[in-house]
């Protein structure tokens, strides 16, 4: 019997954020297919001054090291994203990991804290009911669940984020075998119940063959270990 794996961002991340790993998560795992993408979106609380991204960070520069950025924990994909909106922005925020999302936005919602970089589904209620304000989204394209919130790379061109997710099969897999789940997954993919579903939660399909997503997968990794070492982001 093969097993299938679930495959998210925090692979990517956590190929540089782990200096002993027991594993090689590129080298031991044959990518399948990808299945979604979901943004993240740039959150403040609705008492925050600035209501758009330079305004943010214009008020972050006028008050370098005074606005806290809650994140899910170390490593975690809100605080690396919040690293490289820190690096790509120049500006100063004091990231305050908790142990998880749910704390993070009690927070938020609390205003203890004053902004987030946080997965879409876990902010979207707060954003309807109007305890959050969204100030952008994290993709290169703006999101369909919230068309009118601008993206972050629109005023800081080359950003993105998203949490992805995909499935992996053991490396000794059978390409055969690989092909026939991708187009499985891809079918299940064009759906439109599935696509509603993930439409609702803020996530977008992303069908794609077995190296689109090792591709992916690479890419990504690539990316993080990049901020992961500027920033000197280590593991809680």
């Amino acid at each position: 019997m093969r097993l299938l794996l679930l495959v998210s961002a925090p692979a990517a991340i956590n190929a540089t954020l782990y200096e002993k790993l027991s594993f090689n998560f590129i080298r031991d795992i044959a990518p399948v297919a990808s299945i979604s993408h979901v943004p993240h979106v740039m959150v403040v609380h609705p008492s925050f001054p600035a209501k758009t991204v330079p305004e943010f960070i214009a008020y972050a520069k006028a008050n370098a090291g005074k606005i806290n950025m809650a994140s899910a924990g170390n490593g975690s994909t809100p605080h690396v994203a919040g690293e490289l909106f820190k690096m790509m922005a120049g500006v100063n925020l004091i990231h305050v990991p908790y142990r998880s999302a749910g704390p993070a936005l009690t927070d938020l919602l609390g205003g203890q804290v004053q902004v987030m970089f946080d997965n879409m589904a876990s902010s979207i209620k707060h954003i309807r009911a109007g305890k959050l304000r969204p100030l952008a989204v994290t993709t290169t394209m703006r999101s369909e669940t919230l068309p009118d919130v601008p993206t972050v790379s629109e005023s800081v061109p080359g950003y993105e984020v998203s949490n992805w997710f995909g499935v992996g099969a053991p490396k000794a897999t059978p390409a055969e075998i690989l092909d026939r789940l991708n187009k499985e997954i891809n079918a299940g993919l064009s759906d439109s119940k599935i696509k509603a579903r993930l439409a609702d939660l803020g996530g977008t399909v992303l069908p794609g063959s077995p190296a689109d997503f090792g591709k992916h997968i690479a890419d990504d990794t690539e990316k993080w270990a990049k901020v992961i070492r500027a920033a000197n982001i280590k593991p809680e």
